[in-house]
């Protein structure tokens, strides 16, 4: 590496084995690395669930291994401005947000950003797998996704405009998540075997319902079935999200007769004696939860979006045209078209009907490789 490519890198270790293989790549790569644990949660710091004092520990004890400083910076006053309360008013509106996306948004590729630069870095790092590369032909900085399918992030990063994305390094994105592994049990680091972090940024592992009980008022009310039956109770809309298959706590009405052959004649499968339930739609004006039986349910099914709040990588919307899309992180891309992308909304209709598409997350649009940008779904077609 010559003299003039060296920089100076702040990387954001966690404490996960992803970010402790990044900074251990750059600093082989002959970059000056510096370590930042950031600290964006401490309500209950203290609760079994929140990690964030063993994760700095963890982090501290990597680059003490690696041979780099390594800060703690507290941004729990920004997380819980710009990103919790964005949160909490989603759900109060009976949508389904993901805070991971305006974490990166907000915390991670903002408040850590200009935090890295007030230490005079040129560039930030994270472990997330996505990568970045500059168009030779437009001089854009694009981003890719990472050369892992299977943990692929760029959805959750799909915010991120050309000033981020200049400042950025994803080292891992070229990595599988097998070779991080293994890189990290041959250079010794004390968390190479440790388990990969799955709750949402702030929540961490615990139940997901008793957390937001603490924050979200919440009236009971009847769930419904497609004919209007009423079938249990449900503890508050905002506690269930479309497609949610388990916790109704409902159950003995079954799909009989003519009723059966009309779901069967419909090309539903899965629908018989013990076909489970779906939530499918959230009455807010009755305050009643619709679900209904049969994965294929036409409820379930949509064709078309409306999104809003649009972000583009290259700093402006793809025009009009044939594309892929996510409607959520753990699915396989589908063909779309983008019918219109004006201003801060855009509409996508698919050939293929989409599965539980949720107004509160997010729609995000690929060119190929290259992760366009996307927005929060607003609004669904419903196949009937």
């Amino acid at each position: 590496m010559t003299a003039n490519t060296k920089q100076r890198v702040v990387v954001g270790l966690s404490g996960g084995v992803d970010s402790a293989v990044t900074a251990y790549l750059l600093k082989q790569q002959g970059h000056e690395v510096v370590g930042i644990f950031m600290k964006n949660w401490e309500d209950d710091d203290d609760s079994e669930y929140c990690s964030s004092n063993i994760d700095f520990v963890d982090a501290a004890a990597v680059a003490d291994v690696i041979g780099i400083e390594i800060e703690h910076v507290n941004f729990a006053a920004d997380y819980k401005d710009r990103v919790f309360a964005e949160f909490l008013r989603e759900y109060q509106a009976g949508r389904t947000p993901n805070p991971d996306v305006l974490c990166n948004a907000e915390i991670k590729f903002k408040a850590f950003l200009d935090h890295a630069m007030r230490l005079g870095a040129e560039k930030i790092a994270t472990g997330h797998y996505a990568r970045v590369r500059q168009n030779p032909a437009s001089g854009l900085f694009e981003l890719l996704k990472g050369l892992d399918p299977s943990k692929d992030q760029s959805y959750f990063l799909h915010r991120l405009n050309q000033a981020q994305l200049s400042k950025t390094l994803f080292p891992v994105g070229e990595l599988h998540k097998t070779e991080v592994r293994r890189i990290a049990e041959e250079i010794g680091l004390p968390n190479a075997k440790k388990k990969d972090s799955t709750g949402i940024c702030f929540i961490g592992e615990r139940p997901f319902r008793e957390f937001l009980n603490r924050y979200i008022s919440h009236a009971p009310g009847p769930i419904q079935d497609d004919r209007g039956r009423t079938l249990g109770k449900h503890v508050g809309l905002s506690f269930y999200t479309l497609g949610q298959r388990q916790g109704l706590g409902i159950g003995g009405v079954k799909a009989k007769g003519a009723e059966l052959k009309a779901a069967q004649e419909r090309g539903q499968r899965g629908v018989g004696e013990h076909a489970p339930w779906f939530v499918a739609r959230k009455d807010l004006e009755k305050n009643v939860l619709r679900v209904v039986q049969g994965h294929d349910h036409p409820w379930l099914l949509s064709h078309g979006l409306d999104a809003q709040d649009a972000s583009w990588c290259a700093g402006h919307a793809p025009a009009p045209g044939q594309y892929a899309a996510k409607t959520r992180y753990r699915q396989q891309d589908a063909a779309c078209t983008v019918v219109s992308a004006a201003g801060a909304g855009f509409r996508l209709t698919f050939p293929e009907a989409q599965w539980a598409v949720t107004p509160g997350q997010s729609a995000v649009l690929y060119d190929g490789d290259v992760c366009l940008g996307g927005g929060v779904i607003a609004a669904v077609d419903p196949s009937i």
